[in-house]
């Protein structure tokens, strides 16, 4: 399959002068459709930074980022609509659900298929929540929620808009090791089964496995994971 995204030399810093923060040291990435990918890596190493540039949220200064081999960024200059590119080709996960408080399981995948500009989103809701296993909870509140049952309507969510990327920054944070890799399976699963390219941010080593390529960054460099102690 093709690269879903590939990023060339990319640099981003915070500050000026002399208190200047590399948060990216000349990172140069690709991810494959139907491949998951997991990035390790301690707080403060660039791997939300890395996610915020590859998802067009806060794109680095220097270098080049291709999405479906069309060149998008290039020396932190957008060269498209990139809010458009966001919300038909995306998929965002965090470590909170984040669901909308007022709207039901399955309202809140409909909202997103319709900001993704799907038809049929009630219908479209109801097939991914089954697909995620929670369509017995699509009438729930988040509050009724259980955590990894909250984290399934949300990669629900991010399927809405049938998207070439998911970037996912540490979903699996707040559960625990059977929900973390009940979670960690399911993007497995999205990205083999859709073709989509998903990449994971975590701390968690316990379920590494089910990656198809790991990563890890240090000092806002990005390398071949070494293992644990390396």
């Amino acid at each position: 399959m093709t690269d879903a995204v590939r990023a060339v030399r990319l640099r981003k810093t915070y500050g000026v002068a002399s208190s200047a923060v590399v948060a990216l040291d000349d990172v140069s990435f690709s991810l494959r459709r139907g491949s998951v990918a997991a990035l390790l890596g301690p707080s403060g190493s660039g791997k939300s930074t890395l996610i915020k540039a590859l998802g067009f949220v806060s794109p680095a200064e220097k270098g080049q980022v291709f999405f479906d081999d069309r060149l998008v960024v290039d020396d932190g200059v957008a060269q498209t609509d990139l809010s458009r590119l966001r919300r038909q080709h995306l998929g965002f996960v965090f470590q909170k659900a984040n669901l909308t408080s007022f709207l039901n399981a399955r309202e809140n995948v409909e909202l997103a298929c319709e900001l993704g500009g799907k038809e049929q989103g009630r219908r479209r809701a109801r097939d991914l929540l089954s697909y995620l296993e929670v369509i017995n909870r699509e009438d729930s509140y988040p509050e009724m929620l259980s955590g990894g049952e909250q984290q399934r309507v949300a990669i629900a969510r991010a399927l809405a808009n049938e998207p070439t990327l998911i970037l996912a920054d540490e979903p699996t944070a707040a559960l625990d090791s059977v929900r973390s890799r009940s979670v960690m399976e399911l993007f497995r699963k999205v990205a083999h089964d859709r073709g989509a390219a998903v990449l994971v941010v975590t701390h968690d080593h316990r379920a590494l496995d089910v990656f198809d390529v790991l990563y890890e960054m240090e000092d806002g460099r990005l390398r071949p994971y070494q293992g644990q102690g390396a």
